[in-house]
């Protein structure tokens, strides 16, 4: 094992003080395990949803986004959304969706991986999951406002409708319809994951913060 590795991993803790202490050094793995759990679990859930309200459709147009695909009356909205000039929703973040099952699994591996790195790395390797949340609903926003400020001037209706950035949380309108747009049951997934990982790295720093200082202190 090479002198840049054990640093990058930490100071393993001694059998006899995982014995006596063993809650300390088992806290910072149940609530990274939990994360990654949670993480992949989300990958079945819906993500977001948006409910459309039009006078055509009384009982409203829902669509339920998740990771890699769409359901719902997509077909229906992307109909009202042509009159407008708005592209088809299925052309919104094709790279992300094909990637996501996949983008999912490493992030989970990579919180997994925290639990055997006992330095201030086990941070920056948990930091990708804990952001991702926040990471779904930036590129969620960016293609709502891409899809909403770049519509077809050639449009059936394009004069009646100005540029707009639907609200990728909460109420919306345009011109007639009303939009309701929430997370869904697969993002709570993500934020308990997120919650989880600051237990697992606050636990974690002070399970191996001092064996860390204990080392470096030794080598010094």
């Amino acid at each position: 094992m090479t002198k840049t590795f054990k640093a990058f991993i930490g100071p393993r803790a001694p059998a006899e003080e995982m014995a006596r202490d063993n809650l300390r050094y088992l806290l910072p793995t149940v609530f990274l395990v939990l994360a990654a759990f949670c993480l992949l679990l989300s990958i079945f859930q819906p993500y977001w949803r948006m409910k459309l309200l039009a006078p055509q459709y009384p009982g409203g147009l829902e669509v339920q986004v998740y990771v890699n695909r769409m359901i719902g009356d997509v077909r229906e909205i992307d109909g009202l959304n042509h009159y407008i000039g708005m592209r088809p929703l299925a052309e919104a973040a094709q790279l992300e969706r094909s990637l996501s099952i996949f983008a999912v699994g490493v992030l989970s591996l990579l919180i997994l991986s925290a639990i055997f790195v006992h330095t201030r790395w086990a941070a920056a390797l948990a930091l990708p999951a804990l952001l991702y949340p926040a990471i779904f609903l930036g590129d969620m926003y960016y293609w709502m406002r891409n899809f909403g400020l770049n519509l077809d001037p050639h449009a059936a209706l394009s004069g009646a409708i100005e540029p707009f950035v639907p609200p990728i949380l909460g109420e919306g309108l345009v011109g007639q319809f009303k939009t309701i747009a929430s997370m869904d049951s697969g993002l709570y997934l993500a934020v308990l994951a997120s919650i989880l990982i600051l237990a697992g790295l606050y636990f974690h720093r002070r399970a191996y913060k001092p064996l860390v200082e204990a080392a470096q202190n030794g080598n010094s």
